[in-house]
């Protein structure tokens, strides 16, 4: 009867999870916190329909576990070599100024370093599947701030290893004292180094060997397995199941197999965690929020306020400009799924009270509620501050000083925004052509390299009127944007516009929906990614059936003079070849080696009568070391020639049958 009980109440939350989500996803808010809503409102603080959260907190740990394997599993050495500085600069700041804030308040209110220190724990970690989410559904992962956030949560990620191992000599469970903890940090570090010597030399022989049998079951079986045993050897060294999950994940993610491993948990991680939300929202006590509301929404402006000022120091000591800075910061400013974990570990040590827990509980579910409206409202909140406040005094980039402003007095040249992959692209081809350009850049150290390649690049924000003014805009030719941020893309294509009506504004945009809205504000030529690719496809396509290349050029020209009409949603594709090229058959070449006893040796190729008989031509002869290319119809066949023969497939088996007097094998 108890798995009956258990579920019956899987069969409520997942239907009532369908329910909000479904609400959600009308309302074109992202599917993770209707799940704390889900939980809020099936929980027994609302309308009751699940009674005991405890049976599926047992599932919902799970999830917590899968999710720390799938971080370790997309966590990567390289990623955090190639992105050291945004983790370390960004993340360190994060966490250190949330952190003493934290301790800061909890010693004027709380009175105890013990509650303020782990308080400060709980509220320094963001929400890594909330962000990424909502900023990967808005194309804004690889723009300045998106890197930028990313930075900061695998840090925060990181960090959820040493907070564990330190919670509990926190709470004063622990024994041993400062020993104790450094006798527990060295056998974690012990365990780590297993662990990469296992990523390096044992794992991937094994997954190898499993991979030889072509069995996805087998496959997913060996990477729970190697799941399970790093989670059991870590909690037998003292460590946590979760620690064990994340060096789990990392030792699959050095191997050739992570992209496969991961792809295979992603379904089951994705349900588990939703249970862990629904159990989260369970939790929440609804009276204890109502009775305390003011405290509570003081809170979560105080913590989100806080976080993000505190987020956004370390990029501005990167040099980035103040926007960008409180962007990444807004992106990091709530509460996250760990501090949940966290937070029940340090009630049941008895870190937190229990109307302290039910408090942090309810700003912490507010939080992330309210995290996807600032992310897609992040930009226009932070374009009527500015009209207020400068950012940049109020937080001003500490730029580095050899990264002087523009100069030199150009005309008629091109503006560059960006100088990534398709900024470096468009220098080069205005280069071959003596075409003068600047480039504009926000990341100091790009900046940086690009001038010690001798290119006129300038560090600032071309989203701002003084900078584009700076760089000449009145009197450009074009601007060329090459980043990847919408909202800055908009911003930067009106601003200019407004600048010089007369300047020709070419820009990329990564999704289809983004062409009317930037084309209204000014934007000559949208390109767009995706129409981009379909059309590189079908070019390569229709040239592998041998249309000539000058066809496909007109038909290319045609689509991008048309605006992508042709490719646009709703519209059904019809692209019209001037000749006969759409029934072009199917072309094959085959290599055939004339041996002794073939009919034709000694016979010219007119005497075989091939062409005539079967419909295949002789291409080439090669003959010992020498070729002789489209052979005239007296030339005479010898044992050992080697004919290169062109034809349809059922021609050329008829050739191979007249020219050996065999059947093709």
């Amino acid at each position: 009867m108890e798995q009956l009980h258990i579920l019956r109440d899987l069969a409520v939350i997942f239907a009532g999870s369908l329910l909000v989500i479904l609400v959600f996803y009308r309302l074109k808010l992202p599917a993770l916190p209707g799940f704390i809503v889900a939980g809020i409102l099936l929980g027994p603080n609302a309308l009751g329909f699940v009674n005991d959260p405890q049976d599926v907190e047992g599932l919902a740990e799970v999830g917590v576990i899968l999710l720390l394997f799938t971080i370790g599993i997309e966590f990567s050495l390289s990623r955090l070599k190639e992105m050291g500085r945004q983790i370390l600069v960004g993340g360190f700041s994060q966490m250190g100024f949330t952190i003493l804030a934290t301790l800061a308040a909890g010693l004027a209110f709380l009175g105890s370093w013990r509650v303020a220190l782990f308080l400060g724990f709980l509220i320094a970690l963001s929400s890594t599947a909330i962000v990424l989410k909502v900023m990967t559904d808005a194309g804004e992962i690889d723009a300045p701030h998106g890197r930028l956030a990313t930075g900061v949560l695998i840090f925060q990620d990181l960090c959820v290893v040493p907070i564990m191992l330190v919670l509990p000599f926190l709470a004063g469970k622990a024994e041993g004292g400062v020993i104790g903890l450094l006798i527990a940090l060295g056998k974690a570090a012990l365990v780590v180094v297993g662990v990469i010597i296992a990523a390096r030399t044992i794992v991937p022989r094994v997954l190898r060997e499993i991979l030889k049998t072509r069995s996805r079951e087998l496959f997913l079986i060996a990477v729970i397995l190697i799941g399970t045993l790093t989670a059991l050897g870590t909690a037998a060294a003292g460590a946590s199941l979760a620690l064990g999950a994340f060096l789990a994940g990392l030792i699959i993610s050095e191997s050739d197999y992570g992209n496969q491993a991961l792809a295979e948990l992603m379904p089951f991680r994705d349900i588990f965690i939703s249970l862990f939300f629904v159990a989260v929202g369970m939790l929440v006590q609804l009276d204890i929020i109502r009775e305390h509301i003011v405290l509570t929404l003081v809170a979560v402006a105080v913590i989100m306020g806080g976080k993000t000022l505190a987020a956004a120091v370390g990029p501005a000591l990167m040099g980035y400009s103040g926007r960008v800075a409180l962007l990444a910061g807004v992106a990091v400013s709530q509460i996250g799924e760990f501090s949940f974990v966290l937070a029940k570990e340090g009630r049941v040590a008895g870190l937190l009270p229990d109307l302290l827990y039910q408090q942090f509980l309810g700003v912490a579910v507010i939080t992330m509620l309210v995290t996807p409206f600032l992310l897609q409202g992040g930009p226009a909140m932070l374009d009527a501050l500015e009209k207020l406040v400068p950012l940049d005094r109020l937080l001003p980039g500490f730029r580095p000083r050899d990264l002087a402003p523009v100069h030199e007095q150009v005309k008629d040249h091109v503006i560059i925004a960006g100088y990534g992959l398709n900024g470096r692209n468009v220098t080069a081809a205005l280069r071959s052509i003596h075409v003068p350009y600047l480039i504009v850049e926000l990341n100091a150290q790009t900046v940086r390299k690009a001038r010690a390649e001798g290119e006129p690049a300038f560090y600032g924000d071309a989203t701002r009127e003084e900078i584009l003014r700076a760089l000449g805009a009145d009197r450009a030719r074009m601007l060329v944007i090459a980043i990847s941020d919408p909202a800055a893309t908009r911003r930067m294509v009106r601003v200019a516009r407004d600048i010089n009506p007369g300047l020709y504004i070419i820009t990329r945009t990564r999704y289809v929906v983004e062409i009317p809205e930037l084309t209204r504000l000014g934007a000559n030529v949208v390109i767009p990614e995706e129409f981009e690719t379909s059309i590189e496809i079908f070019a390569r396509v229709l040239a592998h059936y041998n249309v000539p290349r000058e066809e496909v050029e007109r038909l290319v020209s045609e689509i991008r003079a048309s605006h992508y009409q042709a490719l646009r949603p709703g519209s059904r594709p019809r692209l019209t070849l001037t000749g006969t090229f759409r029934t072009i058959p199917e072309i094959d070449v085959e290599r055939i080696v004339l041996g002794s006893t073939a009919p034709v040796v000694g016979r010219t190729i007119a005497d075989t009568a091939l062409r005539s008989k079967t419909g295949a031509l002789i291409l080439a002869v090669r003959r010992g070391e020498s070729d002789v290319a489209t052979p005239d119809a007296d030339f005479r066949l010898a044992a050992g020639d080697v004919l290169v023969v062109v034809g349809q497939p059922p021609q050329l088996k008829s050739a191979y049958r007249l020219l050996t007097g065999s059947e093709p094998s």
